[in-house]
Parts: structure tokens; C-alpha cells; sequence
């Protein structure tokens, strides 16, 4: 929600003497110009007091300062003042306490999320540099970073994905104690780290976030799999550009600098997830025998261990287990193209394949077979409505069992390759092959 919509919440609570702000992001990245997300709302109001001025609220951060307020339709975090309280696991405060905003703005994660605004002003607050690190391009933890990466863990991922999102640089300080706290990482929910993940991964700087992560020794814990492609060679003749690694880090770059899918993006990182441990020099180069069904394999169980949904996980892995396709459309039959092409996951799928062949040789060799096909096509669907059912070759006296549906995929196949363009001419050809098959007086 924007500005203005927000703003009606915070007038209702200064009209009954709450000292108000807004918070976080959307501060920040009104300073920066950039598109604003959601809008926090910070207050001196407690929790009970903040439920007590709204009709419809939702309590659901409630021991944490935090009230969600439904106001014309659209939901608005609303936080107290507060300071944390203990909290040695990594993830959460034992408890909060009531503060001034000065004392709020102290316990943040970083110096441009630290600064606060006014509602109706727009005047900026800033007790931590925040502003100077947006005019520097840096991403600076506040106060003691070591601190605050102690409080919550999951910080050590933030701080990348700001930086690598933002174009920033990490500050040194910061970088270092990201790297000497790295181990906190895996007292943080596997689902909090994939969310981090996906929007790292989805936004422009996909690239620099994964080298972030590998130097601030965040990789081995996130994705081991992806470590484990330094230094693993490649042959000269097919990859210029180097190693699994830096083939992989192109790959990544070549999507563009606009945000994508953050299965796109998952799907690309690990399309050669499978070269290191198939890794081998063979008499004539180097081979990596058998790497896509093992990389499909081992996406498979790296988007288990992230918790993806079923339909994110399939899609992950589909473009892991397909990519290497196009080497064989120039000579697929147009039956198969048509599949291949009305598969769900296709238009991704081209997207990763022009950023590998653009990481590596650069030779896109399947785009004219796959042009001439959508050019024929036009408007006419890759996979058109069945010309026939499996009622009708039980009609023709077939039992019920796997030949039926050979039968269904042999009128399909001449359908796609245009020999079969009516149901007539479909049922013409059963008869005529299930007599040829059943020989003379059948």
C-alpha cells in the first residue's frame, strides 16, 4: 500500500496523542527513488491501546510489539516502540519492552533501515547514518554488528540480499562479522532462508548476491552444491568462459537485469548442479556422463530441504532436467517439438537456455526450428483437442489396458505431424491399422 493509503491509520493514532512514523523500506527507498513496497507503521501506542483504536485488528505479533490493522480493505503492520529482550537462539527476542523511537530505531538491522519518517511532513529522522550509507551505496549493520547478527541470524541474509539487490557494498566491518557469525545461519528455519533466497535470487542483482554469499562464507550452509562447482574444469571447446562456476554466474547475469521468476532463477542456478560429481577427463576431454538426471535429481532434493511448494519444486526441476533439449530440436519431429514446446515450464525454459548458451558458446541453434514452428502454428494450439478417446478404440474391440493408450498416442502423433486433421480421418486410420495389425479375416 502507498503513502496515502497509509496515512489514515497514522492520523488516527496522532489524533488520540501517539507519537507516529513511518518505518523501514519504504523510507529508504523513497530516498533512493525506487518503487516503495509496503508501507510500516511505527508508534508509541502499545499494543492494547493500538487494538483498542481500530475496529478490526489482528494480533498476531502481539508479544512482540506488533498489531496488524484493517483499515478500507488493506492490512498495515502496526509496531510499538520497543527494544528486545534477551533472545540467544538467533531467531527471536525472549520478550520486548517499550521504548522511545530513538531506542526503536537502535535495535534495527542495518543504518538504511534505520531511518524514520513523518507521516504528514515527509521530515526525515535518522540517529544512525543511515542517509549518508544510501548517498555511499553501503550496507553498514548498527551499532555492533557482531550484535546484531547475534540477535537474529537471519540478518546475515538480509544484508546480502540488500546489497546485492541495491547494488550496494557490504562495509567491511559488517562483511567481516557476517563471515565470523556465518554458523548462525542454521539456527534459522529453512523457510525464512528460502524466502530470503527467492527474493535474491528473483531481483537484477541475482549474480552478485550468489558471490556475496560465497564470500561471506553464507554458501556452504545455503547451497554446498553450488560451492562445490569452484574450480571444477570444463572443455575449452564448449565453455570459453572457465569453470562450472563462473559458467554458472553468467548464466545467472544473462537473465537480464529485470526481476524474474524466482523458479527461473532456482532453475538456473542449479542447471549444472550435477557437473561436479560426474566430473571426469575421458580419453578425448572432459565429461560430465549422466549430469542432467543427477542434477534433477539433486534440485529435486535441494528444493525438498527448501521447503518449496510441490508446483515451485516441479517447475525447479523440470528446467534442471530439460535444459540440455535443444541440442536435439533441430532434427525432433514436428510431434515432438509440439510437446516439448507446450510444456508448462517451455517459456522459462527458453529464458535459461538463451542465458546458458549465452554464458558459454553463444550458438542458438534450436531458435529457428522453434521460430519456423510458432510461425507456422500462428494462432493454432501446439497441442490441439484430441481427434479421438480411448471410448472409441474400446468400441473398436481393444480390451482396456496400456495398448489403448499407445493407440491414443500414435493418432496424436499424426495429428501433430499433420497427416490426421479430423476425427473421420483418425478413425479411418484405427480400423485400418488395427485390421493390418490383426491380419487377414480379423
Amino acid at each position: 500500500m502507498s503513502r496515502n493509503e497509509a496515512r489514515p491509520v497514522a492520523e488516527r493514532l496522532r489524533d488520540a496523542g501517539y507519537q507516529v512514523v513511518f518505518a523501514g523500506g519504504a523510507v529508504r527507498d523513497r530516498l533512493l527513488g525506487r518503487c516503495e513496497g509496503d508501507v510500516d507503521i511505527a508508534t508509541s501506542a502499545t499494543p492494547g491501546q493500538v487494538m483498542a483504536l481500530f475496529e478490526k485488528t489482528i494480533p498476531v505479533g502481539e508479544s512482540f510489539g506488533v498489531i496488524k490493522v484493517v483499515h478500507r480493505g488493506e492490512v498495515y503492520d502496526v509496531a510499538t516502540f520497543r527494544t528486545d529482550v534477551g533472545g540467544a537462539d538467533g531467531r527471536h527476542p525472549e520478550s520486548v519492552q517499550a521504548a522511545t523511537l530513538e531506542d526503536d530505531v537502535l535495535r534495527r538491522d542495518f543504518t538504511i533501515n534505520g531511518l524514520v519518517e513523518d507521516p504528514f511532513t515527509g521530515e526525515v529522522f535518522d540517529w544512525v547514518g543511515g542517509q549518508a550509507d544510501l548517498a555511499a551505496g553501503v550496507v553498514r549493520a548498527i551499532g555492533d554488528p557482531a550484535e546484531r547478527f547475534e540477535e537474529d541470524s537471519l540478518r546475515l541474509l538480509r544484508g546480502v540480499r540488500f546489497a546485492s539487490c541495491l547494488g550496494f557494498e557490504l562495509e567491511p566491518e559488517t562483511a567481516s562479522a557476517m563471515r565470523a557469525g556465518a554458523e548462525g545461519l542454521r539456527r534459522i528455519a529453512l523457510e525464512r532462508v528460502r524466502e530470503e533466497l527467492f527474493k535474491m535470487l528473483a531481483s537484477g542483482g541475482r549474480r552478485r548476491a550468489v558471490e556475496l554469499l560465497d564470500e561471506t562464507a553464507l554458501l556452504p550452509l545455503v547451497l554446498p552444491e553450488i560451492s562445490a562447482m569452484h574450480g571444477v574444469e570444463q572443455p575449452p571447446e564448449y565453455h570459453p568462459e572457465g569453470d562450472v562456476w563462473i559458467h554458472t554466474l553468467l548464466a545467472l547475469e544473462g537473465l537480464g537485469p529485470e526481476p524474474v521468476s524466482p523458479e527461473l532463477a532456482l532453475g538456473t542456478l542449479l542447471h549444472d548442479v550435477g557437473k561436479p560429481p560426474t566430473f571426469r577427463v575421458g580419453e578425448d576431454r572432459i565429461r560430465f556422463d549422466g549430469h542432467v538426471d543427477l542434477g534433477a535429481e539433486m534440485a529435486d532434493a535441494i528444493c525438498e530441504r527448501l521447503r518449496l511448494s510441490r508446483d515451485s519444486r516441479r517447475h525447479v526441476v523440470a528446467l534442471v532436467k530439460d535444459h540440455l533439449q535443444f541440442m536435439n530440436v533441430p532434427n525432433m519431429r514436428s510431434s515432438t517439438l509440439r510437446r516439448f514446446m507446450a510444456q508448462d515450464h517451455f517459456e522459462d525454459l527458453m529464458l535459461l537456455y538463451r542465458a546458458d548458451c549465452g554464458a558459454s558458446h553463444g550458438q542458438l541453434s534450436a531458435l529457428p526450428t522453434i521460430d519456423a514452428m510458432r510461425a507456422q502454428l500462428a494462432e493454432e494450439a501446439l497441442v490441439p483437442p484430441p481427434l479421438v478417446q480411448g471410448i472409441d478404440i474400446l468400441a473398436m474391440g481393444v480390451a482396456p489396458g496400456p495398448r489403448v493408450g499407445e493407440l491414443l498416442r500414435a493418432v496424436e502423433d499424426r495429428q501433430l505431424e499433420g497427416d490426421l486433421v479430423d476425427r473421420e480421418a483418425a478413425l479411418i486410420w484405427l480400423r485400418e491399422s488395427l485390421t493390418e495389425e490383426r491380419g487377414p479375416g480379423s
